[in-house]
């Protein structure tokens, strides 16, 4: 293939992700719209009175064939599966299209992040049923990828000096894989503040939400993917800190992106103590959760686009 034939079948493939992404959207919010848990709607349909009296009650069981909601959910799954695999030829194509990883500027981080959230997700949905988190992973990526697209879209070029490291390949995939479960993370605990605020309320949850785990379990599962991430996240730094030592001489410089990348490490150190501390490891850990991921994205985007540093290259 010619250049401009891979170039344009990296961007088909791109766009071929977007939109199975966009259908899976559509299919993972019908299964919400389904109502209430099965469990929890399903009447009895039969009663049969034991020997002492007692009525026992047989409940309609609970398969995709008698819930709409688990069938437009399982569709989503398979939908998002065919997303990240056609991301992947669009993230492979566009870096044979350059000869190098596809990390040398926003828009190629991007796709490749976008890959990182989807396949997060989908390697956790091996071991657990996550239908009900589909949504909430497929907007952010569907929203990240359109940014990409028509934002942050640049042909491809050759790499800065600075880049031209093996350090870009170390570091910036330990950044995509915490660029992934950050999201992850983000959107079970906010699933867990509107959960927790529901059982407040009631016992019974009702409506969508019904589909969703109940809060502690959603804050365990936050835990356990921030637990994973963190020291991930440690490593990146502390691998940025040596490739800034060999491009510019020094290993920090409280560089506008060091400075937020720091930060952001900060705020999920405090989050993984707060996990441990009483009064805390309720919705005041789901917040701080919250507001790493939003420094993540201020390190992410913010930093790279609109402020001027050592980084900079990263927004062109």
């Amino acid at each position: 293939m010619t250049s401009m034939e891979l170039a344009q079948a990296s961007n088909a493939a791109v766009y071929a992700s977007m939109v199975s992404l966009a259908i899976a959207m559509v299919f993972f919010a019908v299964s919400f719209a389904a109502g209430r848990r099965r469990a929890t709607a399903a009447q009895p349909v039969e009663s049969v009175a034991s020997a002492g009296g007692t009525a026992l009650l047989t409940l309609p069981p609970e398969t995709d064939a008698g819930d709409p909601g688990r069938r437009a959910a399982n569709i989503g799954m398979s939908l998002t599966w065919l997303s990240f695999v056609t991301l992947l030829v669009g993230v492979v194509l566009r870096g044979v299209w350059a000869g190098r990883v596809p990390w040398g500027n926003m828009y190629e981080f991007s796709i490749t992040a976008s890959l990182g959230i989807l396949g997060v997700f989908l390697a956790i949905s091996l071991k657990r049923d996550l239908r009900w988190l589909g949504l909430f992973v497929v907007i952010p990526t569907l929203l990240n990828l359109g940014l990409a697209v028509t934002v942050l879209y640049t042909e491809s070029a050759q790499l800065v000096p600075a880049l031209k490291s093996y350090w870009l390949v170390i570091h910036v995939a330990a950044a995509i894989i915490c660029f992934g479960a950050f999201t992850f993370a983000a959107a079970t605990a906010g699933l867990s503040l509107l959960r927790s605020r529901a059982e407040r309320r009631s016992g019974d949850v009702t409506g969508w939400l019904a589909r969703v785990p109940d809060a502690e379990r959603l804050r365990s599962l936050t835990n356990r993917v921030v637990a994973f991430s963190f020291p991930l996240w440690t490593f990146a730094v502390v691998a940025g800190a040596i490739w800034a030592e060999n491009a510019w001489g020094r290993y920090w410089g409280w560089d506008p992106k060091e400075t937020w990348a720091f930060i952001t490490w900060v705020i999920y150190a405090a989050y993984l103590h707060s996990r441990s501390t009483a009064g805390w490891r309720t919705d005041r850990a789901s917040w701080i959760a919250l507001i790493g991921w939003v420094s993540f994205l201020i390190n992410y985007f913010g930093v790279n686009i609109f402020v001027t540093s050592l980084h900079s290259y990263a927004g062109t």
